[in-house]
């Protein structure tokens, strides 16, 4: 419990992204808005989604870290991230009736995870 209560204190916009991707991936709503005509808008929403929230962790982690523990950063903005999208997509195909999982939806979080971990480890690059 300890440890949570940690991680929430040191990462609270990397938790807000993370509990917002949930809020939004399992909640029944389906706002119309102009950009439904762009094709495949879902697909970059989920890139953006996970590209912006794998951002947000390397900017916390940098925040806090003079030097990069790699094997812990990638462990959570790579495989943790990639696992969180594949977890939602589960949980939309088995446990939603208004939502589907899909594998293409898969496939945009993971590129949106490389993404945002390239844009990571480019700002750390240019801070060392």
């Amino acid at each position: 419990m300890h440890f949570f209560v940690r991680f929430i204190r040191k990462y609270p916009f990397s938790v807000f992204c993370i509990l917002l991707i949930w809020l939004l991936s399992l909640t029944p709503f389906f706002p119309e808005t102009p950009l439904d005509g762009v094709q495949f808008i879902d697909k970059w929403t989920h890139m953006a989604m996970y590209g912006g929230t794998t951002s947000v962790i390397w900017l916390e982690y940098l925040r806090l870290h003079q030097r990069v523990n790699w094997h812990r950063v990638l462990l959570l903005a790579v495989v943790g991230m990639v696992l969180l999208g594949g977890l939602m997509e589960l949980l939309q195909a088995y446990c939603t009736t208004t939502r589907s999982g899909e594998w293409l939806d898969f496939w945009a979080d993971s590129v949106g995870v490389l993404l945002g971990n390239a844009l990571g480890a480019t700002i750390y690059g240019l801070k060392s």
